[in-house]
C-alpha cells in the first residue's frame, strides 16, 4: 500500500510539473501594454478574441443536455434561440470544450436516477453524432487538444449526481466505460454533512483508479476537507465562487480556497448573478480573489448556461465570454495566466487524473466493496 500511494504521488505531480508554454513574443502584445492605473492600452475586446482564438475556454459546467431532453426539435448547428448554448454561439465565444452536465431535478433517486442519467448520457451522444462538423465526443485532455485541432468543439460527459451511481461501484465503472469524467459527491449518504463514510472514501479511490473527478461544489465542509485528504488525483469545485465576495452556500471560504491551491485542484467559477454578482466586474473580482489564494493554476471558467441561473449583464450566453476576458486584460492578467484560466487548468486536471488511475490500475483491482459492508 505504501508502494501505491508513493506512486500515486508521483504521476499526480508529473502532471503538474508538464514544462509551461512558451509564449511567443507576439501574443503578450495581443493584450497591449498596461496604461495608467492598471488599463491597457487599445481595445480590450479586439484583444480578447485575438487571444482566445489561440487559447479557447474550457466551459466547466452546461445543463444543456437537460433542456434539449424537454424540446421537440432543436439543430444546434444552425442556432436555437431556446438555448444559450449552440455552436454558432460558441464560436463567437471561443469556447473549445463544453462539460455536459447530468444533474438531475430534485426528487429522483434510486433507479429512477440510475435510469434517468444513463438518458441524459445517451441523448448528449446522440447529438454529438447529429452535429458532426461542430462537436466531437471526448473522453481526456489529449482528446480536447484532437477536437480543437479539428475545429470542433469538445465536448466531455458529466458532471453526474452521486444518485446515479445508486451506491454501487459496479455502476461507477459501467458509467466510467460510456465516457463519464466527472461525478459530483454532494447529495450522497456517504458523503453528507459529517463527511465521508468509509463507503464514501471507498468510492473515492475507486474514482480515482478509474479516472473519474471528483466534483466538490455543494458539499459539506466535512466532506470537501476529507476529499482533499483522501483523492490521489485533484479535485474540482465544477460551480464555486467566493464567499468572501459573495456568500453563497456554494461558494468556498477562504480557507479552502487556499487548501484547494495547495492541492492543486481546481475551481471553476460561474459565471450566474447569484453566486459571482450581476456584471461582468463582479465575475472578475471573483477570478481575481481566488487567482491570489489559490494560485493562477486553480482557477477556471463554468458557464452554467442552460441551467435555470440569471446571468450577469453581458454574459447571458456562451458567445459572451470575450467581454469577460476583455475586462481581465484590461486588469493586467498576463497572457500565461489567462491561457491556464481559459484552458490550460482543465487539461491539466484531466492529465493529472489520467496519471492517477493508470497507476492505481497496476496495483489496485477494482473494488467490490458494498455500502451496507462498509457503513451497516
Amino acid at each position: 500500500m505504501a508502494e501505491l500511494q508513493d506512486e500515486l504521488h508521483l504521476t499526480s505531480e508529473v502532471g503538474e510539473l508538464d514544462p509551461p508554454a512558451v509564449w511567443p513574443e507576439s501574443e503578450p502584445a495581443l493584450l497591449g501594454t498596461p496604461g495608467p492605473a492598471g488599463t491597457a492600452g487599445g481595445d480590450p475586446l479586439e484583444r480578447a478574441h485575438a487571444f482566445l482564438a489561440a487559447h479557447p475556454v474550457a466551459d466547466g459546467y452546461s445543463g444543456l443536455p437537460w433542456v434539449l431532453r424537454h424540446l421537440p426539435w432543436y439543430d444546434l448547428e444552425l442556432g436555437e434561440t431556446s438555448v444559450d448554448t449552440d455552436v454558432p454561439r460558441m464560436r463567437a465565444g471561443h469556447v473549445g470544450a463544453v462539460f455536459c452536465s447530468l444533474h438531475l431535478p430534485e426528487g429522483l433517486a434510486g433507479d429512477r436516477a440510475v435510469g434517468a442519467t444513463l438518458e441524459q448520457l445517451d441523448l448528449v451522444k446522440a447529438v454529438v453524432r447529429a452535429h458532426p462538423e461542430g462537436l466531437r465526443m471526448t473522453y481526456s485532455a489529449s482528446g480536447l487538444t484532437d477536437a480543437r485541432n479539428c475545429g470542433r468543439v469538445a465536448v466531455v460527459l458529466g458532471p453526474a449526481g452521486a444518485g446515479a451511481l445508486g451506491d454501487s461501484l459496479g455502476i461507477l465503472r459501467a458509467l466510467h466505460t460510456l465516457g463519464l469524467r466527472v461525478l459530483t459527491l454532494a447529495g450522497a449518504s456517504w458523503a453528507s454533512e459529517a463527511g465521508l463514510t468509509r463507503f464514501g472514501e471507498e468510492v473515492l479511490r475507486e474514482m480515482n483508479r478509474l479516472g473519474v473527478l471528483a466534483d466538490l461544489s455543494g458539499t459539506s465542509d466535512a466532506t470537501t476537507g476529507r476529499a482533499l485528504a483522501v483523492s490521489k488525483a485533484p479535485v474540482v469545485f465544477t460551480r464555486s465562487a467566493a464567499r468572501a465576495l459573495r456568500p453563497h452556500p456554494v461558494n468556498l471560504p477562504d480557507d479552502v480556497l487556499i487548501e484547494l491551491g495547495a492541492a492543486k485542484g481546481l475551481c471553476l467559477v460561474p459565471l450566474t448573478a447569484e453566486q459571482a454578482g450581476p456584471s461582468v466586474r463582479d465575475v472578475a473580482d471573483h477570478l481575481d480573489h481566488i487567482r491570489v489564494l489559490a494560485g493562477a493554476e486553480c482557477v477556471g471558467l463554468s458557464g452554467t448556461y442552460d441551467s435555470g441561473a440569471a446571468h450577469p449583464q453581458d454574459l447571458s450566453d456562451a458567445s459572451c465570454y470575450p467581454r469577460l476576458i476583455a475586462e481581465l486584460i484590461s486588469r493586467g492578467w498576463s497572457a500565461s495566466d489567462l491561457a491556464l484560466l481559459t484552458w490550460g487548468n482543465v487539461q491539466r486536471v484531466l492529465r493529472s487524473a489520467d496519471f492517477t488511475a493508470r497507476a492505481a490500475q497496476q496495483r489496485r483491482e477494482p473494488s467490490s466493496a458494498r455500502i451496507a459492508e462498509l457503513d451497516g
